[in-house]
């Protein structure tokens, strides 16, 4: 679970100062430099909610969340939910196309590709257009009844 770390911090300026604009739902943290002297100022309390708690340190990203929630390798990729596949083609190298959520690209050094997420299948197009020697685009599909790791080894593989 994630912990919060709540700060509250006095923000003091002279009255005549004008004081920073800080954008609406920002959270951050950020070192003030504030004038010696208190009472000549004012006071403001400003509350800062940091998503670290401070004796854990980094907490784990959503990311790192789905991909500690994958099944095992050798499980069907249909036992696996969405974000768990999604957070899989992420650590593999693979974005997520813009016009279409179902589309994955990859770009290696000797292919591109793209990966489709279809009902029943999972297809592959390694594409004539990127590095290598393709005559052709080629394309595999595979059934999502296969183990991750089978899937993996046979796409990362290359055309």
């Amino acid at each position: 679970m994630s912990a919060f770390h709540v700060s509250k911090l006095i923000i003091t300026s002279q009255a005549s100062a004008t004081y920073p604009k800080f954008p609406p739902f920002s959270v951050f943290r950020k070192s003030l430099s504030f004038p010696h002297s208190v009472s000549q100022c004012q006071r403001k309390i400003a509350t800062f909610v940091s998503s670290k708690s401070s004796e854990a340190g980094e907490l784990p990203t959503a990311e790192d969340e789905w991909l500690s929630r994958l099944p095992d390798k050798n499980k069907p990729l249909y036992s696996h939910s969405l974000p768990c596949i999604e957070a899989w083609l992420r650590s593999l190298g693979f974005y997520q196309s813009r016009e279409d959520r179902a589309v994955w690209l990859i770009e290696k050094p000797d292919w591109h590709a793209q990966l489709s997420l279809d009902v029943t299948d999972l297809y592959i197009r390694y594409l004539k257009s990127g590095p290598g020697n393709l005559e052709r685009d080629v394309e595999r599909r595979f059934s999502y009844a296969l183990s991750r790791d089978d899937i993996e080894n046979a796409i990362l593989g290359g055309p």
